[in-house]
């Protein structure tokens, strides 16, 4: 019995064997295109992928310090002195004080509309300000009239 049941286990291994290797010759033979293409695709998916990371690996390196640093701050800090216009220097350059009041508002970033509005002026009256001033001050744009008025010590 036990020859037997080895004897049809080896025809059918052997028949098993064959099958597959008629089954395998016939898709080489018939999709072998299709094969090679996909064999093709993955290489070069592949080398793709590899040289891609090459290339961009040293480039893609950020370095991001922290830095963590205690900072002592006194808790009771001297009251600053409230800032006190150089009147000696504006009565000498002659500016009025609604020029001056202009000037500091023009040193805060106000448009001459928020100046206008803010003094309860029209903008006429502001622009006319601003050119007396400049004109006092020897300035030709805002900036510059800020700059000068702050190292007469008429701005803060």
């Amino acid at each position: 019995m036990k020859r037997h049941v080895l004897i049809f286990g080896l025809v059918g291994g052997v028949l098993i064997a064959t099958l597959q290797y008629t089954e395998y010759r016939f898709v080489v033979i018939e999709h072998s295109v299709e094969l090679y293409s996909a064999l093709v695709a993955i290489l070069f998916a592949a080398f793709g992928i590899w040289l891609g990371l090459r290339i961009t690996r040293n480039r893609e390196t950020i370095r991001e310090t922290v830095v963590v640093r205690e900072v002592l701050v006194p808790a009771e800090a001297p009251a600053p002195e409230p800032f006190a216009p150089n009147t000696a220097q504006q009565q000498t350059l002659g500016i009025t004080a609604r020029e001056l009041e202009t000037l500091t508002l023009i040193a805060r970033g106000f448009s001459n509309r928020e100046i206008a509005t803010q003094l309860f002026v029209s903008e006429n009256t502001v622009k006319t300000h601003c050119a007396r001033a400049f004109d006092k001050l020897g300035a030709a744009r805002r900036t510059q009239a800020v700059q000068r008025g702050k190292e007469l010590g008429l701005l803060p």
